[in-house]
């Protein structure tokens, strides 16, 4: 077998993934017990023995993924605790020394301080102290002091709660997140005065080697520039892993340039690491097995300083496996190293295969293996024809046909005939930055076709830029990194050259960052895009290896390989062509206030209503809006004057330029709604105000009527009524008491299948007499859990229960899906799964 550790990585993983489809999982101890089974049989019968090892892996890999999620001691946080939100305290040892985040919320900033915790025990107000196990994530505003470190035994008191679940489809689930990690609760920290050191606490000079090196590095790398600024920080990330410099805002530029990787502690680093290693103890004629010994130690030591960060974790593991591969001299082989690694690694956590670190790290590294080849094929004649194959000297098709019909590009493809050293000086001199870039640009885009399925589906975004700003960021980043480490080696005995390196890495840090900027800022740089379908995944994935490895030109592949990506491809199809043809309504809770957004089957126009205020529109719109490919909707309808729903259009108006802004005639006295309509009345043909009996897309304008002007702004609000694939909505935002008694007049014989209210600052929304005349099937309540001024009352609930409607509260359900088809619709909650109509989800 050519690569038998690729087929033994596959079928483990294979293990792993379809474990993972099952809500419940077998008991691990039968898996295992299986695995046993089927190992034991796999050495007594020879006939059978590959199959049995293939099951044997397999099975292994299921039973390593099922002790992992188990609940396997009594005193497990889930047994203890369950779902409910209790105050309690707890008490364990911090897994790594707390780090901080930055924000900014509302011109200031906030610092939150983040740990992790291995609890050793909890006390609550209905069990008292219990002993308990399991990992906790804390939360806490401010910056804890300084001797809260990694390993120190500390009880801290706060809110013991499930971690919040993602907002709507699409964006983030911290959640989901941390049970990957397997931490299932998070305490949420009042203050940093809750904290206090336990009665274990280790002395203080016995801080973790991490942060004493963490701290001597950071001074060594600052030595001799003038103030803390961005560049250095950012050198501190990009070469420590020091967290806290990544904030949003220092983030956007890089994630939209496609260059934010740079920034992890991973295969880049480790591998620039190993080389300056290996080529100086080669120049010191070190022999090739003793490079090994000294360089493999070395990147683990780099590995643990930077604080055992996964990413830099998994590049070591598949760095130590390449150059212990390269000691033994061993064929060489990419493919077999990188699943001999992979393996090692899902052994170790088999949850690592659904972290976005490891899939895009083994991934980028699978098509740079698989392309770099074929690119090499076709450039090395190009450029390089005395060191082709013979039958390439004298012809080359595509070198021939660009020198006869592209001026000047004789400069650039040397004559195959023409010995070098005849050839002028000068082309001979441009001879290696052409082939660097050749090879560089082959490298970037391998890398890109190998990660574009992975980034969308976990960062919606498409990054075309990524490949021009990778060809200049990634050399940059290499020389800053090396500037930092021969700083930190160097600068200790030569103070000043030490601070000559740092200056340096300063300047090349600034350069990444303006380039990042300008690179982000280009139409069209980076696009934001759906999740793509599981249909899509496998496509993508198919096409890409049967085109690279040859299977669609090998007799004996090519119908297989054909007709598999033929059944992929009509999956794919059948599933967009089924998601175009419905329409989908989301309502998305933001706090102190709401945002929908609606898409008409067929891909028409689309809608968003509302934004919410500025910090909601940045920390939950921003995302959701991400999450569904949203770049330009077609329209922004503001419903009324409300802060809470017009704060932030300002920032969707930077971030998703909508083609065209809807309010009402009604001037709001509100200073937020002012603020927004003078930003659109600036642009021409943006704005446009609507009154009762107008339509945007296929909803109807019910209210407010020309002249019309309610005391209470929530009375003036925008109110819409649609048939939506032969369903009746009715959108009543905030409509208080008068606005509803106005709607009641005007339209005696109003009916709706689905109702979707806001509440209202002053009264209560759904008056009695508006509902009984609506027949509705579902009634939407649009609140909050937080503010408690933003949740339904009791005596709203209790009277709209008194209905033979069913209610659903935002704050129970967060954001709510729903599609519509052929007169029926089905929702989705975020919380739960709900049904309406006859259709299951």
């Amino acid at each position: 077998m050519a690569r038998p550790l690729l087929t033994v990585a596959l079928i483990y993983s294979a293990g792993i993934v379809l474990a993972d489809l099952f809500a419940t999982l077998p008991s691990p101890f039968l898996l295992l017990a299986l695995s046993l089974i089927l190992g034991v049989a796999a050495l007594g019968w020879l006939r059978a023995r590959p199959i049995l090892l293939w099951f044997f892996v397999f099975t292994v890999g299921a039973a390593n993924l099922a002790q992992r999620k188990a609940v396997l001691a009594p005193d497990d946080l889930r047994v203890v605790l369950g779902e409910r939100a209790e105050i309690a305290t707890i008490r364990g040892r911090l897994v790594e020394t707390p780090y901080h985040r930055v924000y900014e919320q509302q011109e200031e900033i906030v610092w939150r301080t983040i740990g992790r915790v291995d609890v050793e025990s909890v006390h609550t107000k209905r069990g008292g102290w219990r002993p308990a196990s399991g990992r906790v994530t804390i939360s806490t505003p401010g910056v804890v002091a300084p001797e809260f470190f990694g390993g120190r035994s500390i009880q801290v008191e706060g809110v013991l709660q499930l971690p919040r679940r993602a907002v709507a489809e699409g964006v983030f689930d911290y959640r989901a997140f941390l049970a990957r990690q397997g931490i299932y609760y998070q305490l949420q920290v009042e203050s940093t005065n809750d904290w206090r050191l336990g009665s274990a606490a280790m002395p203080s000079d016995r801080r973790p080697v991490a942060d004493r090196f963490g701290d001597w590095a950071k001074k060594a790398l600052a030595r001799g520039l003038p103030v803390e600024d961005q560049p250095l920080q950012l050198l501190w990330t990009m070469t420590l892993g020091w967290k806290t410099a990544l904030s949003g805002e220092v983030a956007e530029p890089f994630m939209r340039s496609g260059t934010m990787h740079v920034f992890a502690i991973s295969g880049l680093h480790v591998a620039l690491i190993a080389g300056l290693l290996v080529a100086l103890l080669k120049v010191c004629r070190v022999p090739r097995t003793w490079c090994a010994w000294i360089v493999i130690p070395l990147i683990w030591f780099y590995a643990g300083v930077t604080g055992w960060q996964a990413s830099a974790v998994r590049s070591t593991i598949m760095m130590t496996v390449v150059i212990a591969g390269w000691a033994l001299k061993r064929p060489s082989d990419l493919l077999n190293s990188l699943a001999g690694a992979a393996f090692i690694i899902l052994l170790w956590d088999p949850q690592q295969i659904f972290q976005a670190g490891f899939q895009l790290s083994f991934l980028v590294v699978f098509s740079l293996a698989l392309l770099t080849p074929l690119f090499d094929s076709i450039h090395r004649p190009l450029l390089e024809p005395e060191n082709s194959e013979p039958t390439s000297q004298t012809a080359h098709p595509v070198r021939d046909w660009l020198v006869a019909r592209v001026p000047g590009a004789s400069l650039v493809f040397p004559d195959p005939l023409l010995p070098d050293e005849l050839r002028p000086r000068w082309q001979r001199w441009i001879g290696w930055p052409v082939r660097y870039l050749f090879r560089a640009s082959a490298t970037s885009l391998a890398a890109w076709l190998g990660s574009i399925p992975v980034i969308a589906y976990y960062f919606h975004l498409l990054t075309p830029i990524s490949l021009l700003a990778n060809l200049i960021v990634v050399p940059l980043s290499s020389v800053a990194l090396a500037c930092n480490l021969a700083s930190m080696t160097v600068g200790s005995l030569v103070p000043f050259v030490g601070e000559l390196f740092n200056h340096a890495a300063w300047l090349f840090m600034l350069l990444m960052i303006r380039l990042s900027e300008w690179s982000a800022q280009i139409p069209g740089a980076c696009v934001h895009v759906g999740t793509p379908s599981a249909s899509f995944f496998l496509l993508y994935y198919a096409v890409l290896i049967a085109v690279t490895a040859g299977w669609l030109f090998r007799p004996r592949w090519r119908v297989w390989s054909a007709a598999a990506i033929l059944v992929l491809g009509a999956m794919t199809l059948w599933t967009w062509r089924s998601e175009r043809a419905v329409a989908h309504l989301t309502l998305v809770p933001l706090g102190s206030g709401d945002a929908a957004y609606f898409r008409p089957a067929g891909g028409g126009a689309d809608l968003l209503i509302d934004c919410g205020n500025e910090s909601s529109a940045e920390f939950a719109l921003k995302p959701f809006l991400r999450g569904q490919g949203i770049n330009r909707p077609s329209a922004l309808l503001l419903t009324h004057g409300d802060v809470n729903s017009v704060g932030g259009a300002a920032l969707i108006r930077e971030r998703f330029p909508p083609r065209q802004v809807v309010t009402s005639e009604v001037q709001f006295r509100s200073g937020a709604y002012r603020d927004a309509i003078r930003i659109f009345e600036n642009m021409p043909d943006l704005l446009r105000r609507v009154k009762r009996g107008d339509r945007v897309g296929p909803w109807e304008v019910l209210h407010p009527a020309a002249g019309d002007s309610f005391s209470q702004a929530d009375d003036n609000t925008i109110v819409l009524s649609g048939h939506i694939e032969g369903v009746r909505v009715l959108f009543l935002s905030d409509l208080g008491k008068p606005g509803q008694n106005a709607l009641m007049e005007r339209y005696p014989n109003l009916k709706a299948d689905l109702v979707i209210s806001g509440l209202p600052a002053q009264g209560e929304p759904l008056a009695n007499s508006l509902l009984e005349g609506l027949g509705a099937k579902l009634i939407v309540v649009m609140d909050a859990e937080y503010p408690a001024s933003r949740r339904a009352s009791q005596k709203l609930r209790d009277r709209l229960a008194e209905h033979s409607v069913e209610v659903l509260y935002l704050h129970q359900t967060a954001a709510l899906h729903f599609r519509f088809s052929k007169g029926q619709w089905v929702y989705r909650a975020m919380n739960q799964v709900a049904t309406t109509d006859g259709i299951p989800e």
